[in-house]
């Protein structure tokens, strides 16, 4: 979701005459786009804005003005006090204002904090890009469909700070992903922080969601391939799982977070659904689409979790077998429910538990890279690789995947087969026939 930010952000400064530089010291105006998830990523943006201060000092000097926004979520949970922490910031603007950059770019004012959840539509207000921009972001491309969160879990700081769950007209939908199409992009992911919440309005006038937007997406010329994130269990409906059936360019791989294994902390968490309810759920998707891969996100250490809680999340790892996921160290996030609760775990113990819990998945996708060796797959070539000669791209399970092919093989969807498992990429050499490759789910066992 910062990432499609970013980019619209830019999309509305373009026309304003601003261009984008790699370059901090060229940069009239400097925009840390924020994460407030976990405290870590907050940390960040105060340790950022140290480093810029005598950057922007120095250009003062010299004459040459420089601008600092920060935008994003934590820009929206701490508003003034972030003018107070950092005075040289000189714009605080939360998510659902990115449109007003531009205005707020060239003010002559100082301090300006833009935190209200205004009344009109983000989604509406944000400029298309132009088709130029739309060539420079490659052929891959996030489209925002949905934004903000009903859910409330009692650890999670995102309704907050992205307010309730807003979607976005499926005909705005077709139509941006129609333009990006017209640009060279092949692949569409669509996003939103619980993205199969979405739900709208069809051109007959008829409720509908996430699983008939993709059959809608997917009939778009020059979409090849198409992916959606962030996903909650409770919105996984039978149409949604239909789709993963039905529709050939969905790719085979679904991030769906379950965060615990117990059920104790599943409800502690507010999270309204049970580790068994997950595990059907799994079964049900799988036997939808059996080649499919899964990921998940898990937080350890949740106040009150138990030994025998942390152990029901091995469990459960086990039983899913993941083929990629994300773990991370409870954070307790300002205003939210589980950071005022009481039997807080201590962080020698929230240590150790990362440090298994992450073994545990590791080898898990260890063993799924490591049973897609030999096998052929289609990837997407993105842009050049990490040495000459080579490409990067991406595999249908959304694997990193190095191979020898001309550049001029960027954006196409190539046969390869998988040579070797490394540490962060998979390496393959192209071939002349063969057809893809099933990598099924009992594979992984």
């Amino acid at each position: 979701m910062n990432v499609y930010d970013s980019d619209r952000m830019a999309d509305a400064l373009a026309p304003a005459g601003y261009s984008l530089t790699d370059t901090p010291e060229d940069a009239d105006l400097i925009i840390l786009n924020t994460c407030h998830i976990r405290e870590k990523a907050a940390e960040k943006v105060y340790s950022e804005l140290g480093r810029l201060r005598p950057l922007k000092r120095a250009r003062a000097e010299a004459g040459a003005a420089m601008k600092i926004a920060v935008a994003g979520c934590v820009a929206q949970a701490e508003g003034e006090e972030m003018l107070r922490r950092a005075p040289t910031v000189d714009i605080v603007l939360g998510p659902q204002n990115t449109h007003l950059l531009p205005e707020l770019a060239e003010s002559g004012d100082d301090g300006i904090v833009a935190t209200d959840f205004p009344a009109a539509d983000k989604f509406r207000e944000l400029p298309q890009p132009s088709r130029e921009r739309a060539l420079a972001r490659g052929v891959s491309a996030f489209v925002s469909v949905q934004e903000g969160c009903d859910k409330f879990c009692s650890f999670c700081v995102v309704p907050y700070t992205r307010g309730a769950e807003v979607s976005r007209p499926l005909a705005d939908i077709v139509a941006e992903v129609r333009r990006l199409c017209e640009a060279g992009v092949k692949e569409i992911t669509l996003i939103g922080q619980n993205v199969n919440a979405w739900h709208g309005s069809g051109a007959d006038g008829n409720a509908a969601m996430l699983g008939r937007l993709l059959h809608a997406v997917a009939e778009i010329e020059g979409v090849k391939r198409l992916r959606y994130t962030t996903s909650h269990p409770r919105d996984m409906d039978d149409a949604l799982i239909a789709a993963h059936r039905d529709i050939d360019k969905l790719m085979p791989y679904l991030h769906l977070p379950v965060q615990s294994g117990s059920d104790a902390i599943l409800q502690a968490m507010n999270r309204r659904h049970r580790a068994a309810d997950y595990l059907a759920l799994i079964e049900r998707i799988r036997n939808a689409r059996p080649d499919i891969a899964l990921s998940g996100d898990f937080i350890v250490g949740f106040p009150g979790e138990t030994d025998a809680d942390f152990q029901a999340t091995l469990d459960l790892v086990e039983a899913v077998g993941y083929a990629q996921a994300y773990s991370f160290k409870y954070s307790a996030r300002p205003g939210t429910p589980a950071a005022s609760a009481g039997d807080q775990v201590p962080e020698t113990v929230k240590r150790d538990r990362l440090a298994r819990l992450q073994a545990a998945l590791t080898a898990g996708q260890d063993r799924f890279n490591a049973n897609c060796v030999g096998r052929v797959v289609e990837v997407l070539f993105e842009r050049p690789g990490r040495n000459p000669g080579q490409l990067a791209g991406r595999s249908p399970y959304l694997q990193a995947v190095q191979a020898e092919l001309p550049e001029n093989m960027i954006g196409e969807i190539v046969p390869v087969e998988i040579v070797r498992a490394g540490a962060n990429s998979l390496f393959a050499q192209p071939v002349t026939d063969g057809a893809p490759t099933e990598i099924t789910a009992e594979r992984l066992s």
